[in-house]
């Protein structure tokens, strides 16, 4: 079957999420700078998450770009990582709201890694639909940054009972790591 309902799908998921988060930043009461400051871990907290949305927006657009078809286990294995996605907005507030504190930080790690592992789930999905000698498979490679990412969010989480800022700072070091975009594909793809 054809990629495209899944590409579009996906595409709209993310869109809402990214309004749903945007949607929890509320105006303060007060009419001065001032006012702004209690609302300082809610934004730092949105402007990760939304990096995070983006970095998958983007690798998932390029992951599709080396597909030709999809069949149910990847609607399924597309469906697992948006599931982990949507619930990105609820550990964003929580996490915000209560001013990066041990658990809400560990359970945003937890939502991030599981991410991740759909995430890599997808990609060996499609691999395995494509062939292991397929440009999908040649541009994935050994995907070095993709293990890296899942120790790096793994560390966070109980690192985060100890120094919760320490955990966010791996989970920033994991959107520092994708914030440019994988060009493995391209280059397979592309040709350049």
């Amino acid at each position: 079957m054809g990629k495209g309902r899944l590409e579009a799908f996906s595409d709209g998921v993310i869109a809402i999420l990214i309004t749903i988060m945007v949607l929890e930043l509320k105006v303060p009461q007060g009419i001065n700078l001032a006012a702004l400051l209690p609302l300082i871990p809610i934004f730092l907290s949105y402007v990760l998450s939304f990096v995070f949305l983006g970095i998958y927006w983007n690798n998932h657009h390029h992951l599709f770009q080396a597909v030709q078809r999809v069949d149910g286990r990847v609607l399924w294995a597309n469906l697992h990582l948006l599931f982990w996605l949507s619930l990105i907005p609820f550990v964003t507030a929580w996490m915000g709201e209560n001013s990066f504190t041990a658990w809400p930080v560990a359970l945003y790690g937890v939502v991030l890694l599981l991410a991740a592992i759909a995430y890599f789930v997808l990609a060996r999905a499609l691999v395995s639909l494509h062939g292991n000698d397929s440009a999908l498979a040649l541009a994935l490679g050994s995907d070095f940054k993709g293990k890296i990412s899942l120790v790096l969010c793994a560390v966070g989480v109980p690192l985060a009972f100890v120094h919760p800022l320490l955990a966010c700072v791996s989970y920033v070091l994991v959107a520092v790591i994708w914030f440019i975009p994988d060009r493995r594909i391209e280059r397979v793809v592309g040709g350049g």
